[in-house]
Parts: C-alpha cells; structure tokens; sequence
C-alpha cells in the first residue's frame, strides 16, 4: 500500500493542477471521520440508501430474481460499515437463502470491524473479506462459477470521472457471467441547496475528512504539511451534476515529503482537487453502461428521490 500511496501522491502532485485520490480517505482516523459524515443532518446520502434497503428489502430480493435453493455469492465493493447491507442479509438469512456474502474495501481497518460487527449480530452469516481496491479485486471474480450479485452502494461509482465509471463498468461485466445482477446505488441529481452541505457541512466535519489526507501523508510518508495552511472548498455544478471538493492553499508555501526526497510548492488559493461526486439520471447512467453488456431491470428509490437503487443484469 505505502508503495502506491506513495507513487500516487507524487503523480497527482506533480501535476500542473494538482490532485490526490479520494481513495486514500480511508485509515483508521478517516473511517471514524467518514461515520461522522454520514451522521451528519445534511448528509442525505446514507439515510436516503438506508431507507431504501429497510423499506423494500422484499423488493430488492424479488428484483435480483434470487432463490431460496441456488447458492449465490453476495460481493460487496466498497462495503464500509455494512449497515444498509446488513439489512438485506438479514431477510436473506431470515428467509434461508443460500449464499455467501464476500466484503471487499480499500481499508483493511473497515473490514476487520465489519467481520466482527457481523459474525456478532449475524452468526448464521458465511463471511470472507477481501482488502483492495476495486479494479485490484475484479480479476478474481472469474475464479469461481457460482451465480454472483455485485453490490455497489453508497454512490461510490460517482467518485469515479465518467470515463473510467464506463471503463469499469465494462471490465465488471466482462468479469462476470450471463444473468449474474448488479446492485448500483447511486446518488440522483438534485439542487445545489440540498447537495452542497453534504460536501461542506457547518461544523466541519467534512473539512476534517479532506485534511486528514495531508495527515496521513504526513504521518505515512513523512511530509511537513501544515494543515492551519489548507482550507476545504466544495463546490457543485447543478447544471452538470458534479460535486468537486478540493484542499486550497491558504499562503505561498513548500511542502517536503521526506520518503520522496521532493518538495513541492503552493500559490496563494492553489487547488488540490480530492473527490469528485458525479450525480446521476437514467440518461447519463445509460452512457456510463454504454460499453457493458448490463442491461438495467429495475430503479428503486427512496421516498424524497433523492437516491436510486438500479439492478444491472449481465446479458
């Protein structure tokens, strides 16, 4: 991981308009932030997939088209804290289906406290995590030959440029068999006064999320931000239906990274752009899956429309 991290950091910020991959959020201080985030009153995200997985669990299962009698492999990229998909598994084990639920995520932290979460509140559950990233763990989906449903949840494609959510969804599809399904959650277009507080909150919370990167690289690959230099900016096209959060410098300043051996300089209001937030209709998510063989069978969304749930077949 230091390896990546460490390359990755020096490729976004060598750049002309610098950048750092979302991905690396994710320690054990930036999941503890990230739950915080989803407690939040503004951050609709969460609440509004949750209600979903709660309200129509019978639904999500009928759409999937699952049987009781055909073993299955639940995989989760991304899986988080498991709490929406907690719900789902309980009605599948309440109702004796047969399958396995396969977690995959970037932080191993994540994970350990999820096996532990479930094997306490579901001990009936079959449960094998997996560290990595997304594209890291596609390969192996061809390993076995059992039906597969891929879940993707929380809007986590959206973090993705729409390019490489088409590349993606095109190397997810030739990973999988006929008739296996998809679970995308994505988060819906909305307007500006709902979307923005999720991204930039009025206590802060989000602000700690994006400096914690620079601590992390502080404290992983010994570099001397100052974080009282770095101020948080969310901003969100309405229109385009992107959210972009970036750190901005707040003074001309020099940054060592010792594992490096390099410094880099800042202007006065110099961008790093961190996370892109892509919002979704049916139209654009239909070019995203223009290059898949996925076919969308079903939409289900939460009572406000703010969050959609599509089920992808493979064809």
């Amino acid at each position: 991981m230091t390896d990546n991290f460490l390359t990755d950091v020096n490729d976004g910020l060598s750049k002309s308009s610098k950048t750092l991959p979302s991905k690396y959020f994710y320690d054990e201080i930036g999941d503890k932030i990230f739950i915080e985030i989803m407690n939040m009153p503004e951050y609709y995200l969460t609440k509004a997939e949750l209600s979903i997985f709660k309200n129509q669990t019978q639904k999500i299962i009928d759409s999937l088209q699952l049987k009781p009698n055909q073993f299955f492999e639940l995989i989760e990229l991304g899986a988080g804290d498991g709490t929406k998909t907690k719900e789902l598994l309980k009605e599948l084990l309440n109702q004796n289906f047969d399958f396995s639920y396969l977690p995959i995520d970037i932080s191993q932290d994540s994970l350990n406290h999820l096996e532990k979460k479930m094997k306490l509140e579901l001990p009936k559950l079959t449960i094998s995590t997996k560290q990595g990233d997304y594209f890291g763990v596609l390969g192996g989906l061809n390993n076995s030959n059992f039906p597969k449903v891929i879940l993707l949840l929380g809007s986590n494609i959206g973090n993705m440029s729409d390019e490489n959510a088409t590349i993606f969804t095109s190397q997810l599809s030739s990973s999988l068999q006929k008739n296996d399904k998809v679970l995308l959650g994505v988060d819906l277009i909305k307007v500006k006064e709902i979307v923005l507080p999720a991204y930039s909150d009025k206590n802060g919370v989000t602000k700690r999320f994006n400096l914690n990167l620079l601590s992390r690289i502080n404290k992983e690959l010994e570099a001397d931000f100052n974080l009282v230099n770095f101020d948080h900016l969310a901003i969100y096209n309405e229109a385009e239906g992107i959210a972009r959060s970036f750190l901005v410098s707040k003074a001309a300043q020099k940054v060592t990274i010792k594992k490096l051996g390099k410094s880099f300089s800042f202007e006065k209001g110099e961008k790093i752009h961190t996370e892109t937030s892509r919002k979704y209709n049916d139209e654009i998510l239909s070019k995203i899956l223009v290059n898949s063989n996925f076919k969308i069978a079903d939409k289900l969304t939460d009572s406000k429309n703010y969050f959609a749930d599509y089920i992808l077949i493979k064809e």
